[in-house]
């Protein structure tokens, strides 16, 4: 038996030095160290002595468990509790107790201690390199968070999508109101306009939030295009004109007729945010939206005379769910996260947002766009005067729709038109047509999603029965931007739904009449 290395107070061990069993523990990957009962050092492998590196010097046999702890204190290589001193005296405490003691260094490494006592009373620990597990487990932890903060914020935007899907819609439900107890022609006509400005606006604010879904995911591509600003601000004007008169505010839009150079659906959104914010926030006076030339740039300014905020929330206004404390009060308060997708959606077209604003006297929100080249600007979608147009007088059509009611309400706008048209649900019915009478259509409107079946291969089918090459518009509901492509690639032209009558009109002129246009040939 070996004598202890420093006297009578160590603990002898029951191997000889030199013995295959220290042989075997010096070459493991696992620490191995074993402490007397009164905390002097009996025995350590390499293995150990790496691990600790900071007290490698000084791992003899006899250095006290004490000392051990020190030099690593010392060394600042350990990350130990802001109290050394308390660290120190914690871990002396729990020597010797049977447990389990975690390790971490200033470089990453984190270390596992198993500590036992033997019969005789010597300590012996067990160190276990456990850097690799502990990245795994905080790496799932992250993504676990990530996953449920994902979640939270996909319900949370759902909901602000659902709030502001029903401002359009309320307006459009006080119009339709209003059209049914008008008796004024005149009157009427200008009440039907609006509702199909309303109208418009859904269909343009579901894209956008479908739009603002895929953010996160790094799929949104802004399609910039010059336009007028008007066109935004007379839009902007109809929305929320009623929700201002309720509340006894003036919300005036100053005339413009700049163009600007931008997303024109994105813009919009941001600006229906900054108004609806403004008239939540004014109880009385008004709200001003203009605009300034700032160099190359087009400033749009939202004004109020509201509440105002305070110079230390400005910083932090358009974070995600961020309320000022006064706000939580009011019973039109949102969710917080108006401000934060104007921001979102500002970075991602690369337009400047700015904010200034004084308590009890008002805000005043700023966005800055590029000004865009008038002669390049789009003009707006032309009114139609559905009576007196006769282009498509004598054309016949054949639609192929497999929802009855869409198909109907779609048959009976291309025949205001004056186009014959040949309505049906699906292949079948078209083929029936086609061989039992002769048609020949002179041009095909297709549903993308039929039973059983893509519109792209009914209208192959359809070409083949006829012999003929008829021209052919995709309608489709789904807006996946690589299945748009996939269409186009196969020089289909598509069309969105719910349909815009004007584009639909236009596109079918171009395809009839101007069939070399771009965007227009088949295959």
């Amino acid at each position: 038996m070996a004598e202890p290395a420093t006297g009578d107070s160590i603990s002898t061990v029951d191997v000889e030095p030199g013995s295959a069993v220290l042989r075997g523990l010096d070459v493991a990957r696992y620490g191995f160290a074993i402490w007397s009962p009164d905390r002097r050092l009996i025995y350590c492998n390499s293995s150990f002595a790496d691990f600790y590196s900071a007290a490698a010097a000084i791992l003899q046999p006899g250095i006290t468990y004490r000392n051990f702890l020190t030099a690593l204190t010392e060394s600042g290589e350990i990350i130990r509790e802001p109290d050394p001193a308390q660290w120190l005296e914690h871990m002396l405490h729990d020597f010797g107790m049977p447990q389990m003691i975690s390790h971490s260094f200033a470089d990453g490494r984190s270390l596992e201690i198993s500590q036992d006592v033997d019969p005789s009373g010597n300590v012996t620990m067990t160190v276990n390199d456990v850097t690799v597990v502990r990245r795994g487990e905080r790496a799932l932890r992250r993504a676990k968070e990530i996953a449920e903060t994902a979640d939270q914020t996909k319900s949370r935007f759902l909901r602000a999508a659902n709030h502001d899907l029903r401002q359009p819609l309320a307006t459009l439900k006080i119009l339709i109101y209003n059209c049914i107890n008008e008796d004024d022609a005149v009157h009427r006509e200008d009440l039907l306009h609006a509702m199909d400005i309303s109208v418009s606006i859904m269909e343009d604010l579901l894209d956008a939030l479908l739009q603002i879904g895929q953010l996160d995911a790094g799929k949104i591509l802004p399609r910039i295009t010059t336009f007028q600003l008007s066109m935004v601000f007379s839009r902007l004007k109809v929305q929320f004109s009623h929700l201002a008169r309720e509340k006894g505010l003036r919300l005036r839009f100053v005339d413009t007729g700049a163009s600007i150079t931008t997303d024109k659906a994105l813009l919009e959104r941001i600006l229906s945010n900054l108004i609806a914010n403004a008239i939540r926030y004014t109880d009385s006076g008004s709200v001003l939206v203009g605009c300034r030339r700032r160099g190359q740039f087009l400033a749009i300014e939202v004004r109020d005379t509201g509440q105002g905020i305070a110079a230390e929330h400005l910083n932090r206004i358009f974070d995600e769910f961020y309320q000022i404390a006064d706000t939580r009060k009011l019973k039109c308060r949102g969710l917080g996260l108006g401000l934060n997708i104007v921001m979102r959606l500002a970075e991602l077209l690369k337009h400047r947002v700015g904010v200034s604003s004084r308590l009890s006297e008002g805000s005043c929100f700023t966005v800055e766009v590029p000004v865009g080249n008038v002669w390049q600007s789009q003009m707006g979608e032309p009114e139609i005067n559905e009576m007196a147009g006769g282009e498509f007088a004598g054309k016949n059509a054949l639609l192929i729709e497999d929802d009855a009611v869409l198909r109907q309400a779609t048959k009976d706008l291309l025949e205001r038109w004056g186009i014959i048209v040949y309505a049906v649900s699906g292949l079948e019915e078209a083929k029936e047509l086609i061989e039992t009478t002769g048609y020949r259509p002179q041009i095909i409107l297709s549903d993308y999603s039929l039973r059983g079946q893509h519109g792209t291969a009914v209208v192959r089918q359809i070409r083949d029965l006829t012999g003929t090459n008829v021209p052919c518009i995709i309608i489709t509901a789904d807006t996946d931007p690589s299945l748009i492509e996939a269409i186009r690639a196969q020089s289909f032209p598509v069309l969105i739904k719910p349909v815009s009558p004007p584009r639909l009109r236009v596109l079918m002129h171009n395809i009839l009449y101007e069939p070399d246009a771009e965007g227009t040939t088949t295959p």
